[in-house]
């Protein structure tokens, strides 16, 4: 029998990726390049015969969620708990802002340590307890063999799918490298839970 699987997509590219910006909850609309890219990892990812689609609700994400949608013929949902990791007052700030206003906390980044990002948001350990209800809910309501895209966001879909193979929050952190835009990890279900079967691909050319 076909196992349940998964596939967590990033979305395309905004102006503030190609900027190094903090987006956090910041809602920003993909450039040219990122509608591209969603097209092409949607036509990709359709081959996979995803049955579903979720999506956060900001923007960036939910753009993406819609190439794929579209281009697999499948429904689409929204859902907030899908969002990027709340950066606090990092949000609209460039890496070198942040190094050059929070000189600790940018080191405390460097090293893998877990801390609320901009003072006032969200850590790992919050962006987890976020997802899990969601992850828990997508993956009782999946039938047997089906497999669903969550579009997400580069933080919260490192996050997910520690959370779903039992990798602590820290060392996916430290070892899983971060997304690029528009591409993906596929997981799959098997006797002893999920596993990753891909991280990090993408559509040629891309």
């Amino acid at each position: 029998m076909t196992p349940r699987r998964l596939v967590v997509l990033r979305h395309g590219q905004t102006t503030s990726n190609q900027q190094g910006i903090w987006q956090g909850h910041l809602d920003h609309e993909l450039t040219e390049l990122g509608h591209e890219q969603a097209r092409a990892a949607a036509a990709a990812i359709s081959s996979l015969r995803p049955a579903r689609v979720v999506s956060s609700d900001l923007e960036r994400a939910r753009v993406t969620a819609e190439e794929v949608a579209a281009a697999c013929g499948i429904g689409l949902s929204i859902d907030e708990r899908w969002r990027e990791i709340h950066a606090g007052r990092w949000q609209g700030l460039t890496a070198a802002q942040v190094h050059a206003q929070y000189p600790e906390d940018a080191e405390r980044l460097i090293t893998g340590e877990d801390f609320k990002r901009g003072g006032n948001g969200e850590s790992l350990a919050d962006v987890a307890a976020r997802v899990r209800p969601a992850l828990e809910e997508l993956t009782a309501g999946m039938g047997p063999g089906e497999c669903v895209v969550i579009a997400t966001h580069g933080v919260t879909g490192r996050s997910l799918v520690a959370e779903l193979v039992g990798l602590d929050q820290s060392t996916a952190w430290r070892v899983l490298g971060g997304f690029g835009n528009c591409h993906w990890a596929a997981l799959e279900e098997g006797p002893a839970g999920w596993r990753i079967t891909q991280w990090n691909a993408s559509a040629a050319g891309l």
